[in-house]
């Protein structure tokens, strides 16, 4: 098989894979205005993806996977665009920082747990900072929603990203380390 074949069939794959794990591994919590929130760890897929993908295809993979998650929950349906643009900036950044720290070059276990960690911590960090910001200008701005409102959907969106973003870390790095030696020699054929 052609390595583009095999990496457009991983990319679907991944989507699939943060499809589910968000849709049906979440806990959501209702918010102002008809918004939601969810604790869940479908980052920790996008990580994952972009480690074992490259910053490019892990992010895509992310941003389709979570997009349509997002599009065929009413409670998320207008969350897809920002969606889809944080969740590549989380494989995008993770994976970006995998190859410029060599990460497939670590001889041991404990290495590359301390490289996929950082990377994850650098990626979900990011996602930290900036999705309750864009939430907020998102709802404030463009759904006209009341900034009292807005407010309120900020404060419990950044706790529950950070939540998110911490357990998503330790995740991340036991999916990568269980996955990276079957991977790269599949990868290899």
């Amino acid at each position: 098989m052609k390595k583009t074949t095999k990496t457009m069939a991983f990319i679907a794959i991944f989507a699939a894979v943060n499809y589910v794990v968000f849709s049906y591994g979440k806990i959501d919590i209702p918010l102002a205005a008809g918004s939601s929130v969810a604790i869940h760890v479908a980052n920790a897929v996008v990580v994952v993806s972009a480690l074992l993908l490259g910053p490019v295809e892990g992010g895509i993979a992310g941003a389709i996977g979570l997009s349509f998650a997002d599009l065929l929950d009413p409670r998320y349906v207008v969350s897809a665009p920002k969606t889809f643009l944080l969740k590549f900036c989380i494989g995008w950044i993770s994976g970006t920082l995998a190859k410029k720290l060599q990460l497939f070059k670590a001889r041991d276990n404990r290495a590359a747990a301390r490289i996929a960690a950082l990377c994850a911590a650098a990626g979900l960090g990011f996602n930290v900072i900036f999705d309750p910001i864009i939430g907020y200008l998102f709802k404030r701005y463009i759904l006209r929603v009341g900034a009292e409102a807005a407010s309120i959907i900020l404060a419990w969106t950044g706790g529950v990203t950070l939540f998110n973003a911490v357990i998503c870390v330790g995740v991340s790095v036991i999916l990568y380390l269980a996955l990276r030696k079957p991977f790269a020699q599949i990868i290899r054929k």
